[in-house]
């Protein structure tokens, strides 16, 4: 393992023309899913701080919070709008019976509301890369495509990507609209998306942008069989973080966490430059609250793993089996395979 110079790095996602850090900030867990807000200023605060270390890429969706999360990212990067690319999602809404964001909806006259409300949010004229959250099963792919290739056309938006979604629908969706990137759960404890996700987007040239690299926390060493989760973290819901199975999977961060130990860097860094080489047209989204964990995590961008890092990583892992679902049996329903 060697460190790379200090200056930051660029990744274009796949054979789009869009240019942005080597690594991005998933901004949803500062007013969502992982416990309380955090406190408005001190979230405005720490995505500049991302921009003043060079991040330009950042990750919002219209059903976190919901909202509150587009007009927190809108406001902190309006300064810098022209120096950032903003991505953001539409695919849910309320359940008229509860009220939870818990219903898939890309309908095309719903897909262009969802637009209007995310560009008044982020404070900006046009959205530079916009996700389907979830493949919707009552709307054909192609309307869904459709509809984004007529906002692309209107000067609304300027990439079209899916989050989650299968090989057909992707092959479906970028038959009508090109897509730039596909963002989908990845890091070294899931690691599905290497089967039949990642040859359909290198043959496609469709750029890879993995959310939870660090799987959602787990492989940085900080949450142990014995952590309590805030009872609004989503995490409670989901099987791989019940305590027996975290007492389990412990064996995973035990061995990335020696690995980072010989090579005086941390189990993050790691985590995050294990995915990083796996293709030049990856760019991973890690999300943090906490100024020393964007700095860490930045940290990984400058630590290359070598082939033969790279495949002692991979023999050691192959021996060891992850237990638990990554989502709960409801969340999974969403999920298209």
């Amino acid at each position: 393992m060697r460190r790379k110079d200090s200056q930051v790095q660029k990744r274009k996602l796949g054979k789009s023309n869009l240019e942005l850090s080597a690594l991005g900030l998933g901004c949803m867990g500062l007013s969502f899913g992982y416990g309380p807000a955090v406190e408005r200023q001190r979230g405005t605060e720490l995505i500049r701080a991302a921009v003043d270390r060079g991040v330009t890429f950042f990750d919002t969706a219209e059903v976190y919070g919901p909202f509150t999360n587009e007009d927190l990212v809108g406001e902190a990067l309006e300064p810098v709008r022209d120096q950032v690319v903003i991505a953001t999602k539409f695919g849910w809404q309320a359940n008229t019976t509860d009220g939870k964001w818990n219903e898939l909806n890309s309908r095309p006259e719903h897909i262009t509301q969802a637009v209007e409300g995310s560009l008044k949010r982020l404070r900006t004229d046009v959205i530079d890369l916009l996700y389907q959250h979830r493949v919707d099963p009552n709307v054909p792919m192609e309307e869904v495509a459709g509809t984004v290739k007529d906002l692309i056309q209107q000067g609304k938006v300027k990439h079209f990507g899916l989050s989650e979604a299968g090989v057909q629908a992707i092959r479906r969706a970028h038959a009508v609209q090109p897509i730039t990137a596909l963002q989908s759960e990845y890091s070294l404890w899931w690691r599905e998306p290497e089967q039949q996700i990642l040859p359909t987007l290198e043959e496609l040239g469709i750029g890879f942008v993995p959310y939870s690299p660090l799987g959602k926390g787990f492989l940085t060493g900080a949450i142990s069989k014995d952590t309590h989760f805030d009872q609004t973290d989503f995490r409670n819901t989901v099987p791989r973080f019940s305590a027996e199975n975290r007492a389990a999977n412990q064996a995973l961060v035990d061995l990335i966490g020696h690995f980072a130990k010989q090579r005086k860097t941390t189990a993050a860094q790691v985590a995050l430059a294990w995915v990083l080489a796996q293709k030049p047209w990856i760019v991973p989204i890690p999300g943090t609250t906490k100024l020393h964990r964007l700095e860490e995590n930045l940290g990984s961008v400058h630590v290359e793993l070598t082939t033969d890092d790279l495949r002692q990583i991979d023999d050691a892992t192959a021996k060891i089996q992850v237990h638990g679902a990554r989502y709960s049996e409801a969340a999974q329903r969403h999920i298209n395979r």
